[in-house]
């Protein structure tokens, strides 16, 4: 089995876990309880307890017949979300490079995660003074304007679940009042594009556009970041413009057919 972590916040029974559920995916088809044992070197009963407990999660499945153990909907369900990124960073990169060079500010890409926009990529102008995202960050939905992109454009039911989380204050001037974001909400579902001025990160503006699949529904969101003394109220509204734009002509290759 191989060397574990010397990391102490590690723990070392997940880690035995996620090795049992990657044997079962790299095996490619239904595997048996004693062939993990044996591969990993873990007692049976253990490696019993893993199977059992990846597959009340629904990582795995259990064929009661066979008695063996493959991926199950959970893991397949993270595969094809994962596909789903992929895709849209593949197609959103050119025109997020185009936007840099249009407005010379850094352009960012988002997906949804539970109550927060995960940062999935960005291009970064050439300025001395630039944001403070990175790809993998996750900053809450309502102080973003990609997080409120993609909030409009949710299905009612999953916008009142996001809504109902507890709404972090990232600075003084982040919305915390729910009738007052809903009024918002409203205006970016007319607009097809989202603007926050200093919720997120003091002194910074930020305009967003969602990205929607085949069906309609709000994969990811795209938007230009700016210091708020570089982006004017004229040139704000020339880069929603844009972004929606381009936001749309992104969703088209997905095969949305929803006007935004």
């Amino acid at each position: 089995m191989p060397k574990t972590s010397e990391n102490p916040y590690v723990v070392q029974p997940v880690m035995k876990a996620l090795r049992v559920l990657e044997l079962v995916a790299r095996h490619g088809h239904e595997i048996a309880l004693t062939a993990v044992s044996k591969e990993l070197r873990i007692p049976k009963t253990t490696t019993f307890r893993y199977l059992q407990t990846l597959t009340a999660a629904k990582f795995l499945d259990h064929n009661r017949a066979t008695d063996r153990y493959t991926l199950g909907p959970q893991m397949r369900s993270i595969a094809r979300a994962d596909a789903s990124v992929s895709k849209v960073r593949t197609l959103a990169r050119p025109a997020m490079i185009e936007l840099m060079h249009e407005f010379n500010e850094t352009v960012n890409l988002a997906v949804k995660g539970n109550g927060t926009i995960v940062y999935v990529d960005l291009i970064e102008a050439n300025r001395s003074l630039r944001m403070q995202a990175r790809i993998g960050d996750s900053h809450p939905m309502h102080s973003t304007a990609l997080g409120k992109a993609i909030l409009a454009f949710l299905p009612e039911a999953e916008r009142q679940r996001q809504l109902d989380l507890p709404l972090t204050e990232r600075t003084g001037r982040t919305l915390l009042e729910r009738e007052e974001i809903e009024r918002q909400l409203r205006q970016v579902a007319r607009t097809g594009y989202a603007t926050e001025m200093g919720e997120n990160e003091d002194g910074a503006m930020c305009i967003g556009a969602p990205i929607l699949d085949e069906h309609g529904y709000p994969v990811a969101a795209l938007s230009i970041s700016a210091p708020l003394m570089r982006m004017p109220h004229s040139l704000a509204a020339k880069a929603g413009a844009r972004l929606r734009e381009i936001a749309a002509g992104i969703s088209a290759h997905l095969g949305s057919q929803r006007a935004v």
